[in-house]
């Protein structure tokens, strides 16, 4: 295929499935394909792309991407040199391991190629709870239930492999298992999972909250923390049918897909952040509406390491919740679940000065925070300098992107959702929190709301046990109206 096709005859979707066929039998993969794949490539590349696209697209980028193949191996051991003295080699980041892998543009593209392909075994992949990888199963869903937005999704991912082909991007992602330990030894430099009362006694100030009626988290104005409303598995349906918010991310942002390689399912007490993806497509519209619009030209800056800065967390909450979700052990389940995708861990020390400073105990078993004796905490942290509470050099300005996190397909209510990321952005220091509404109707007054609540200088604890106790009253069913109606009675219906 390298050498184009006059030579390998590899000149429409059908011979490109019997040529991947090919391949995956000479590395002795016997893993069996998605059945309808090869109907899935011929459908794409010999009816749905123009005349003229195909042609250029098998003339020109499968010779291209056959020869990113054939380096692979020379990319991988350039790639291992490069990350032994720092540990952020290629590896499978196991549960319950927080750790790094950095891996360059070019050698996402060439494992991106072998995911066209079909060339990554599968056979111990669901043994070790990690997520679709090949992409046979995009193809065959466009095949067996054809939608607009199933093949929008791989026309986003086409437009992808033809701009790397035209030009290859030479910076590089980072992918990390973000942790809150279950565990606590006095060695260790990070903070623990939190239980109850690191919330109710917790005097961290809240970060300003802006509103946004429209627009989208990826296209936000300032560098901040995007929310990916994450499946447990990375990437959720992004290789099969799922077209919502985070398959949507990964369509446009392709090289998010390579994390879904080595990254297995995330636990209650895990995130995983993704820094430096570069955006590729434009779209238009949502889930069956879905719409691929040309190329997009990402113009983010870069930092030290290559990475553009663009940073995604994926964060996942629980899904079809229902009355559990109001209950004691799901709202810190699902506090701590966004405390961890929010929080720095590398800056750890900072916290444990700032906190100190701020006669706050950050005791690793439970994070309690000291009241004076005689003196109200609250009052003694609103005298206190505003900077202290910051972190140092630029991740100051950092904060958080998000919007109806867990709810929608997910079915968690989104007024409590969105006080408990507020809570999480808070306590993890961020700088602010803008609220992406996406125009949801129970969200119409969430400005007035948290303006009212920044007037009152409630803190962290505060707004804690206010939602506690609302969702103390929902579950004895003496709450039958929203936490917005019921902390402010006098909203507008």
């Amino acid at each position: 295929m390298s050498r184009g096709p006059d030579h390998s005859l590899v000149n429409c979707g059908e011979v490109l499935s019997i040529a991947i066929s090919d391949m995956r039998a000479s590395l002795s993969l016997a893993d069996p394909l998605a059945l309808s794949a090869p109907l899935g490539y011929a459908l794409f590349f010999d009816e749905l792309m123009s005349g003229a696209d195909s042609r250029k697209w098998f003339a020109e980028d499968i010779p291209k991407l056959a020869n990113l193949l054939l380096r692979l191996p020379s990319l991988l051991e350039v790639h291992y040199q490069n990350s032994r003295a720092y540990g952020y080699g290629l590896r499978i980041l196991g549960p319950q391991q927080p750790g790094m892998v950095l891996l360059s543009q070019e050698l996402i593209g060439a494992l991106l190629a072998c995911s066209l392909f079909c060339l990554f075994p599968i056979s111990n992949r669901g043994l070790k709870h990690l997520p679709t990888i090949n992409f046979d199963q995009l193809f065959a869903s466009l095949y067996d239930s054809y939608s607009e937005s199933q093949e929008n999704k791989v026309r986003c991912i086409i437009c992808y492999f033809q701009r790397i082909c035209l030009q290859m991007p030479t910076g590089s992602v980072s992918f990390e298992r973000k942790l809150l330990s279950l565990e606590h030894h006095p060695w260790q430099s990070f903070l623990s999972y939190p239980y109850v009362d690191f919330w109710t006694k917790s005097t961290i100030p809240l970060c300003p909250f802006q509103v946004h009626s429209s627009g989208l988290i990826e296209d936000h104005a300032i560098e901040a923390l995007e929310v990916d409303f994450a499946n447990k598995y990375l990437g959720g349906g992004a290789l099969h049918r799922g077209c919502v918010q985070e398959e949507i991310r990964f369509m446009i942002n392709p090289e998010l897909i390579a994390g879904m390689l080595f990254l297995p399912s995330m636990a209650d007490n895990e995130a995983i952040e993704i820094v430096g993806a570069e955006r590729f497509s434009d779209y238009t519209g949502y889930a069956s509406s879905f719409r691929f619009s040309g190329d997009y030209v990402d113009k983010r800056s870069v930092d030290f390491l290559g990475r553009r800065k663009t940073r995604i967390v994926a964060i996942d909450a629980l899904c079809s919740p229902r009355m559990k979700q109001y209950k004691l052990k799901y709202l810190i389940r699902e506090t701590n679940k966004a405390f961890c995708g929010f929080l720095d861990q590398s800056k750890y020390s900072q916290y444990k000065r700032i906190f100190k400073m701020n006669s706050v105990q950050l005791n690793e078993g439970s994070s309690l925070p000291i009241k004076a004796k005689g003196e109200s905490r609250t009052e003694e942290v609103r005298k206190s300098d505003e900077k202290s509470w910051r972190l140092e050099d630029c991740e100051n300005y950092i904060g958080i992107a998000t919007g109806n996190w867990g709810c929608g397909a997910f079915g968690g209510d989104p007024e409590v959702k969105t006080i408990i990321q507020w809570l999480a952005a808070s306590q993890a220091l961020r700088p602010f929190i803008s609220y992406y509404t996406f125009g949801l109707e129970a969200l119409q007054s969430l400005a007035q709301v948290t303006q009212w609540i920044i007037l009152q200088k409630w803190n962290v604890g505060d707004l804690w046990n206010i939602l506690i106790e609302y969702s103390s009253q929902k579950l004895r069913g003496e709450a039958d109206v929203g936490f917005f109606a019921w902390l402010l009675p006098s909203l507008p219906k």
